[in-house]
């Protein structure tokens, strides 16, 4: 078994080697100041510690998620972090809701959860389509529909 996350912390934050001049600027994240309109597509807008640097050490990073009418989120998993979905608005379900937008905050245990989006990294690599359709319990014709359906347009 492998396990990840942050190093424990042992101080209020980390300052980047970089930085030189602490003020209140670089404790203010202003990247979801535009997230007025809803967009076309499903869109995450990230404030990990990649965006954010005051996040460094502080084992927490958050997303913004806008899901248009009838959008999908692929399942994922985040390698070095637990997630906690907070609904902001509208209504999310297990199939997707083809009459309402919707919009949530992601919270996650580390100031850079990572994702992996699990269609491609199962269906979008050189794994055999006999192997896949066996783990599955289907048939290659139904792998390679899904491949296709994953192939770069």
């Amino acid at each position: 078994m492998a396990l990840a996350g942050d190093a424990d912390i042992t101080s209020d934050f980390l300052v980047p080697p970089d930085v030189k001049d602490i003020d209140g600027n670089f404790f203010t994240f202003t990247g979801n100041r535009d997230l007025v309109d809803s967009p076309t597509n499903f869109t995450v807008t990230k404030a990990s510690a990649v965006e954010f640097p005051a996040l460094n050490g502080q084992s927490v990073s958050y997303a913004v998620l806008q899901f248009p009418t009838g959008s999908i989120n692929p399942p994922r998993t985040h390698p070095r972090s637990a997630e906690l979905l907070f609904l902001t608005a509208g209504s999310l379900q297990y199939n997707s809701d083809a009459k309402n937008p919707a919009a949530a905050v992601s919270a996650f245990g580390s100031a850079n959860a990572g994702t992996v989006s699990l269609p491609k990294t199962l269906f979008a690599t050189n794994i055999e389509d006999g192997i896949l359709a066996q783990s599955f319990k289907t048939d290659v014709a139904t792998i390679q529909a899904l491949k296709s359906g994953l192939a770069s347009k």
